[in-house]
């Protein structure tokens, strides 16, 4: 009888704890029948049976550190959208992260390379969608990813203070708001005021609800840019790069939009 198990070639290391695989320290009975019926299990759960059977616990893959901040507004975008590739894969490399270093490294200050304006959607894990840790991109997030006042102020902190060398105004896939924009659907509260700053886009779209979401991101990526005076003089400066872009919640996928 053989042991088909492997995992696939090239596959990332993964930390203790980590999120975006199952445990190997969930090995139990399930595991041993499937090893005796010949049934495929990877090295990680093989290895942490062998260690459990023996009286020793199985020895974690170093965790790593996260990789040096981009200095230029380019590459900030870059390495969003490279992680963003290695999310749409399922091959994250937060789960790599020394977690514990993490905070202890940013307990008393951060200096994200990034910041995202993203829906508040669920379904859009911003941290995850573009694989970056702790301390590495500053979010703000409100229903219809709208340039709001508030939403602009929070921005220029992360610019003025914090160093943020680009900014992704993050549409999505399936957006409530903007369908609901769309559909002028009657709103309990104060969810009604959202409706305000999406219309233009959703006039400028017509009944198409996934061309709206587009046009909106477009939209207020470019209300940042114009709107705001410290954004607009980083952005002058060549300190900082504005884009605005979709998130597709089915595939993972994030693509950047054209002004």
């Amino acid at each position: 009888m053989t042991l088909s198990a492997v995992e696939p070639e090239g596959a990332p290391a993964h930390a203790p704890g980590c999120l975006c695989c199952p445990s190997v320290a969930a090995v139990g009975p399930a595991a041993t029948r499937r090893r005796l019926l010949g049934v495929p299990i990877g090295i990680g759960a093989l290895a942490a049976l062998g260690a459990g059977m023996a009286g020793v616990a199985p020895r974690a893959e170093a965790a790593t550190a996260a990789p040096p901040s981009p200095v230029s507004p380019d590459a900030a975008v870059a390495a969003l959208m490279a992680g963003n590739r290695r999310y749409a894969a399922s091959r994250l490399g937060v789960c790599r992260e020394d977690l514990q270093a993490a905070r202890h490294e940013t307990e008393h200050h951060q200096a994200p390379f990034a910041a995202v304006l993203s829906c508040a959607d669920s379904r859009v894990p911003v941290e995850l969608v573009f694989d970056q840790g702790v301390g590495r991109i500053f979010v703000v997030r409100v229903a219809g990813n709208i340039a709001a006042p508030d939403m602009i102020a929070s921005l220029e902190y992360g610019v003025a203070v914090l160093g943020t060398r680009a900014i992704v105004v993050l549409g999505h896939g399936n957006c409530g708001a903007v369908k609901a924009t769309l559909a002028r659907t009657a709103a309990p509260g104060q969810i009604s005021a959202l409706y305000a700053f999406i219309r233009p886009a959703v006039d400028r779209a017509g009944t198409d609800v996934d061309k709206a979401i587009r046009i909106n991101a477009t939209m207020q990526a470019g209300l940042l840019a114009q709107a705001s005076p410290v954004l607009a003089g980083a952005i002058a400066a060549r300190r900082l790069r504005v884009v605005a872009a979709y998130y597709d919640v089915g595939s993972g996928k994030v693509s950047l939009l054209d002004g």
